[in-house]
């Protein structure tokens, strides 16, 4: 790994929120990196392919990315407010999109499911 996409995925895993790939950016260039922008988007699209960090898509359509605290497959409950990120379990999700391909006649299967609301400490605030 090129010591650039490393500099990505550390920034990624100092963070328990997900980030757009401007943000990544800004806060590496803060801390004196000369990476470019194009980097970063190249960067988190490896790391993405490879499985290391989670993409999801804002209301916006936005991507924005995380570093995966497991390598299993994963949902995640996302704060709308502070962006806050837990990876949960979804095994009836799991049940449910192979049933429908198995219904329809589909193989290959895969799926996405991220659970958007407030965490406790913003709904506190």
């Amino acid at each position: 790994m090129s010591a650039r996409r490393e500099a990505v995925r550390e920034a990624l895993s100092a963070s328990p929120e997900f980030r757009s790939a401007q943000e990544l950016y800004a806060a590496l260039r803060a801390g004196g990196s000369k990476i470019g922008l194009t980097t970063v988007y190249r960067a988190l699209q490896a790391l993405s392919d490879s499985g290391e960090v989670d993409v999801l898509r804002t209301d916006d359509g936005e991507a924005v990315y995380r570093a995966c605290d497991t390598e299993s497959h994963h949902h995640h409950l996302v704060c709308r407010v502070c962006s806050t990120a837990v990876e949960i379990e979804g095994p009836t999700v799991e049940r449910w999109a192979a049933e429908m391909g198995d219904k329809h006649g589909f193989t290959g299967v895969t799926h996405t499911v991220e659970v958007f609301g407030t965490c406790a400490r913003c709904s506190r605030s």
